[in-house]
């Protein structure tokens, strides 16, 4: 029996970038469906949909009105914006409102499919999720809480460890200094505290701490952890 293709519900106003993702994301395998504005798009949700793609300049509501109303309907689809804005502040917006990436525009196609896959990925992981996580040498059993890089186990103190949880959690996506800080220390604002985590986080398990392989900076957002293999 084959499996049905993933169906990916792309909003956008602008022709041109609805036909252009229509064609590409067609020729990978998915089924697109097509929504010009925030009425229609909502209307498409009552259908199955497993990915959103979202633009934030929409004709008839704000798009992070958009991204909030999707969101507080179905909670686990995976949202990718797509905006002209390339200002962090935006950024940090989408993402706190529920988006799992970003894209700006202009845009490879390649790069928009390897953040599509990785944030289809970070939903499969949500909802099955392996009591060990591997990327590279690293490995981290969240069921006993044993960290190791290679055949090396890795001493971490509580918050580093905390920190790796919940960054393994949602491995792939980013996540904002506002998000960890209160998943981390109930709300505390001071980035200082989690920048000062993250690098000695990063001197215990990255191989070249100047030069991170797992634990990625997004500068001016947060903090991306290299996906699973």
């Amino acid at each position: 029996m084959t499996a049905s293709p993933l169906r990916v519900l792309v909003v956008d106003d602008e022709p041109p970038i609805r036909k252009l993702l229509r064609m590409g994301l067609g020729a990978e395998g998915y089924d697109v469906v097509e929504a010009p504005n925030a009425r229609t798009a909502l209307e498409q949700l009552g259908q199955k949909v497993d990915l959103v793609i979202l633009d934030l300049g929409l004709p008839d509501m704000q798009g992070l009105d958009l991204l909030r109303r999707i969101r507080s309907l179905i909670e686990d689809v995976p949202i990718v914006v797509l905006s002209s804005r390339d200002d962090e502040t935006s950024k940090v917006e989408a993402l706190d409102n529920g988006a799992d990436d970003y894209v700006t525009k202009p845009f490879g196609m390649n790069e928009l499919l390897a953040r599509i896959r990785t944030a289809l990925r970070h939903r499969l992981q949500v909802h099955g999720e392996k009591p060990v996580f591997r990327a590279g040498e690293l490995s981290v059993d969240l069921v006993r809480r044993i960290v190791r890089s290679g055949d090396k186990e890795i001493k971490l103190s509580p918050k580093e460890y905390d920190l790796l949880r919940v960054l393994v959690q949602h491995a792939g996506k980013v996540l904002t200094h506002k998000f960890l800080l209160t998943e981390l220390w109930d709300g505390l604002t001071d980035a200082q505290y989690l920048r000062v985590y993250v690098r000695q986080l990063r001197q215990k398990i990255e191989p070249e701490p100047e030069r991170p392989r797992y634990v990625m900076t997004e500068t001016g957002i947060g903090y991306r952890l290299r996906g699973p293999d």
